[in-house]
């Protein structure tokens, strides 16, 4: 070859890896925004984004275990499935408010909590607080940077009789020393839950 091939070859290559490199970038940056609002898979994303979990009755929690069943003198059942840890340092409580009374439910305003930071937010469970008797601390709802409580959000007004209302709250994970924790929820008595992971 001499040098001339050598130098068309050579702009060959580079404008096949010029090419290659745009056609990988246009499809890396392209695709369907309609999943941008779901929930992140993983508890190490970034708190502005946990904010954007699934809310009201999109968030299902698993039921196959109760850990406590509460109820108020309005005939609303609290019923928690789960505490878990994660490896983020994260507990996610999740359960559903069942209404087993004859009339429909309004859900209170104190539900959402009296911090003025997030009443901007609407409806949530911002109230709910975790309590470690034994560690003497007492765990609240995790906000994302909007000051948004990385709780169920925005649900309806009220629970029809017979209907459920499905919930997560998210908190700071407790020592892993600690097993247990005291929830605690207005309306509601409290109760001790076991903590899992």
């Amino acid at each position: 070859m001499n040098s001339r091939q050598v130098r068309n070859a050579r702009r060959v290559g580079v404008a096949a890896l010029l090419a290659s490199t745009l056609v990988f970038s246009v499809a890396a940056c392209g695709g369907d925004d309609k999943g941008s609002d779901k929930a992140p898979a993983s508890s190490s994303d970034t708190g502005k984004d946990r904010g954007k979990q699934p809310t009201g009755g999109d968030t299902l929690p698993d039921r196959s275990e109760t850990l406590a069943t509460l109820k108020n003198d309005q005939g609303v059942e609290m019923v928690v499935y789960s505490a878990k840890r994660d490896s983020g340092g994260f507990l996610t409580v999740s359960g559903d408010f069942k209404n087993t009374g004859g009339q429909s439910f309004t859900t209170p305003l104190e539900w959402s909590g009296q911090e003025e930071a997030v009443a901007n937010t609407g409806p949530s469970l911002a109230a709910m607080t975790l309590v470690d008797s034994l560690g003497k601390k007492r765990y609240y709802v995790l906000r994302d940077t909007d000051n948004r409580p990385l709780t169920t959000t925005k649900y309806p007004s009220s629970i029809e009789s017979g209907k459920s209302l499905n919930f997560f709250a998210q908190f700071p994970a407790p020592p892993s020393s600690t097993s247990k924790v005291d929830l605690q929820f207005p309306g509601f008595p409290n109760a001790t839950i076991e903590i899992s992971g």
